[in-house]
């Protein structure tokens, strides 16, 4: 049986939600746990596209398998009119398999997003990732609001999970409050993950 992980799944066009990524599985990895980070295909109204079968940069394709398997998930989008981008949705839609099978049922969760503008929809994005992780029984892993950050920040961070505000450009860096944010949802998630893991 291969060592217990928690995955950073995510989408990212432009490299945003990636950093956030990052972040996150940096502090999974401060908790004890592993962190694999995995992305997903971009998807397109052409019929004919089709995504090389690795990624040119960044993290591989997630599997299934792979989702099946970890002890803890965090799942990752840019924000797109409010809601979690198409791929990102696309990938989950195909996980009929793992709900009917309970795969990710008591499993701990959390969710990351980053938008251009403060008020682009984060939140919203934010809760519609979480839909989906209710309804294959993960257990929601939100930020409290014990992390100063979350009181002081003026650019991303929610008690929903954390964020990023990258400008109008995609070019804002990642705030020192937001990478904080960041590194103590994944210390949270990881430690959680570690709590609910069954012993076997």
């Amino acid at each position: 049986m291969s060592d217990p992980y928690v995955l950073v799944l995510y989408y990212s066009r432009h490299g945003a939600t990636r950093s956030l990524a990052r972040h996150i599985a940096r502090g999974i990895e401060e908790s004890g746990m592993r962190a694999m980070l995995r992305t997903v295909p971009p998807i397109s109204a052409t019929c004919e596209a089709v995504a090389p079968a690795v990624p040119e940069q960044g993290a591989p394709y997630c599997t299934e398998q792979e989702l099946a398997n970890c002890s803890g998930l965090a799942l990752g989008s840019p924000t797109r009119f409010g809601n979690m981008a198409a791929p990102l949705k696309y990938f989950i839609d195909s996980t009929s398999s793992l709900w009917l099978s309970g795969a990710l049922i008591d499993k701990p969760a959390c969710v990351f997003s980053s938008s251009a503008s403060m008020h682009g929809g984060q939140e919203s994005t934010l809760l519609s990732m979480m839909l989906p992780l209710l309804h294959h029984g993960c257990v929601l892993v939100g930020l409290p609001f014990s992390e100063d950050g979350l009181n002081s920040t003026d650019a991303g961070g929610t008690p929903y999970g954390p964020t990023h505000v990258s400008g109008s450009e995609g070019l804002q860096d990642i705030s020192a409050t937001e990478l904080e944010l960041c590194q103590a949802q994944g210390r949270r998630l990881g430690r959680i993950a570690r709590t609910l893991r069954p012993t076997a």
